[in-house]
């Protein structure tokens, strides 16, 4: 995902592991995946996360301590969710660089870059795992006949390990994956995600909303050129009180909270906002939502 901060930790033990990079692998503008080996990582969840400390990497240590000395604090260790399932052979994560926009991002970001431009084949990692709340409840099959995902850009990450894991272990879940991007280049996992489509049609429809490509039905019939809106989700959740959601995106920041504050108005809903205001006039209620933000 993005060079974001870690979310709240689950009370569960995690521990410090090496990993070397096998494969790099580019997966839409600015995004790519790292293939690890990883023989001593312990076992995971399907939507989990895993983080890595920026001051591992040399090349780093002269912005860590100009972002320090300008944060006053120490730099925190990043943040990204598996994109593997915990039944595949190897671990991988998925990272999208997160881009500086004056106004709107206070600083730059460390080390995102890094491994979306310089990482390669051999790279040593220490990385720590694994975390996060954000996976589908134990008794998720006898409380919902679909899982809804609702996710935007590198929101995918971990909803994609969860719908590979799902299809794995034999439940008869129905899952329905809504992806907003910009455009048919920011899909991540594009190839993938039809793919899955296409080999489980009774278990899984893909709708990719496309709000910058007015043509976005050349991709493909489940393209749109749309946004998130309650007239497609009841198009595509007959029954909301048997439907389980995730949803994953970018969320109102702290430091837009922060300067909205400072201006006397409110931060404007980004799509995690929108999403879930969305989920409860379908009907969802709280405990029917899971949801993860970044950004």
């Amino acid at each position: 995902m993005t060079d974001a901060p870690p979310p709240a930790r689950t009370p569960n033990r995690v521990q410090s592991f090496e990993a070397v990079v096998e494969h790099v692998i580019p997966e839409a503008q600015g995004a790519v995946t790292l293939e690890l080996f990883a023989p001593h990582a312990p076992p995971y969840k399907a939507g989990q996360f895993l983080t890595v400390d920026p001051h591992q990497f040399g090349a780093l240590a002269g912005m860590a301590r100009y972002l320090e000395q300008q944060k006053g604090k120490k730099e925190l260790v990043r943040a990204y969710s598996l994109c593997s399932a915990p039944h595949e052979k190897r671990l991988a994560f998925t990272i999208k660089e997160e881009p500086f926009v004056p106004g709107e991002t206070p600083y730059p970001p460390l080390l995102s870059p890094l491994l979306v431009h310089a990482a390669s084949a051999g790279l040593v990692l220490t990385v720590t795992g694994f975390s996060g709340t954000y996976v589908l409840p134990d008794d998720v099959d006898a409380r919902a006949d679909t899982v809804l995902h609702l996710v935007a850009g590198s929101g995918s990450v971990p909803n994609f390990s969860v719908l590979k894991h799902d299809l794995q272990v034999g439940n008869r879940l129905r899952h329905v994956f809504v992806y907003a991007n910009r455009t048919h280049q920011d899909v991540i996992y594009r190839t993938a995600l039809d793919a899955l489509a296409r080999r489980h049609p009774e278990r899984v429809r893909v709708v990719h909303l496309l709000t910058r490509e007015p043509e976005a039905g050349r991709h493909g019939p489940d393209y749109r050129h749309a946004r998130l809106s309650l007239e497609l989700l009841r198009e595509l959740v007959p029954e909301p009180s048997r439907t389980f959601a995730l949803v994953c995106g970018p969320g109102v920041t702290l430091f837009q909270r922060k300067a909205a504050l400072a201006a006397g108005t409110q931060a404007a809903p980004r799509f995690i906002e929108h999403a879930v205001e969305l989920l409860g006039a379908l009907g969802l209620d709280r405990k029917q939502i899971r949801q993860e933000s970044y950004g």
